[in-house]
């Protein structure tokens, strides 16, 4: 398999149960490294480096959103969101900043001292989202993002994924759904773990026409631009 995703791409792996996109996923994501091949990102090939390198790549470089959200229950939105800055080794004061700064580009302003359990599916992942994007990753990487979310909040998270590509970001998206993987602009198909369709979609569907977001409108929500 050979698979070039450029800076600013907004691309969405599909493909059936046992297809290898969730062995792609992870390896996209530094989870698992490659038995042959090269993985280069950003002009770093991580293929052969070591748990506590990749570690530091993964905390980095990429930003997971994960269907089922993995947030800690004990803690608050903002302090969930804060988390990847520890392991940066950023202060308490700046940790909290960032963190309060990205909740309110997701429109989490006014709800960052909840805790999971006090929140809806979607304030959860906007959590989520939030927290992948405290680190300025270089990718964005979702998996199944809207899988545990009713339609009208799926646009809604599909809109922030919008937002972000829209400025500068990099944006993959793995799903199973073929309304979600119409809002990117490259589709890549798997089957069988190699890729049977790479595909652009010249007319994708834009969640911002679709979906009416909450009052507390989402702000810009840039990560620094990578591949």
């Amino acid at each position: 398999m050979s698979i070039d995703i450029e800076k600013n791409e907004y691309v969405a792996l599909m493909g059936p149960s046992g297809s290898g996109k969730s062995t792609l996923m992870n390896l996209l994501g530094c989870l698992d490294t490659p038995t042959s091949g090269t993985y280069v990102l950003n002009g770093r090939d991580v293929s052969s480096m070591t748990e506590n390198e990749l570690a530091d790549i993964r905390n980095q470089e990429i930003g997971f959103v994960f269907q089922t959200f993995n947030l800690l229950a004990r803690l608050t939105g903002v302090e969930n969101v804060a988390l990847p800055l520890i392991y940066a080794g950023k202060s308490k004061a700046d940790r909290n900043e960032r963190a309060a700064q990205m909740l309110t580009a997701v429109g989490l302003g006014k709800r960052m001292r909840h805790k999971p359990n006090e929140l809806s599916g979607g304030e959860r992942q906007r959590v989520a989202i939030a927290r992948a994007l405290v680190n300025n990753p270089s990718i964005i990487l979702a998996d199944e993002p809207t899988g545990n979310l009713d339609s009208k909040t799926s646009l809604e998270i599909m809109d922030i994924f919008e937002r972000i590509y829209n400025e500068g970001n990099t944006v993959i998206v793995v799903t199973h759904e073929e309304d979600i993987a119409a809002h990117a602009r490259r589709v890549i198909r798997l089957r069988d773990g190699v890729v049977e369709r790479d595909e652009p979609n010249p007319t994708p569907r834009l969640a911002s026409r679709s979906a009416a977001l909450r009052p507390e409108a989402v702000q810009s929500v840039s990560a620094a631009p990578g591949t």
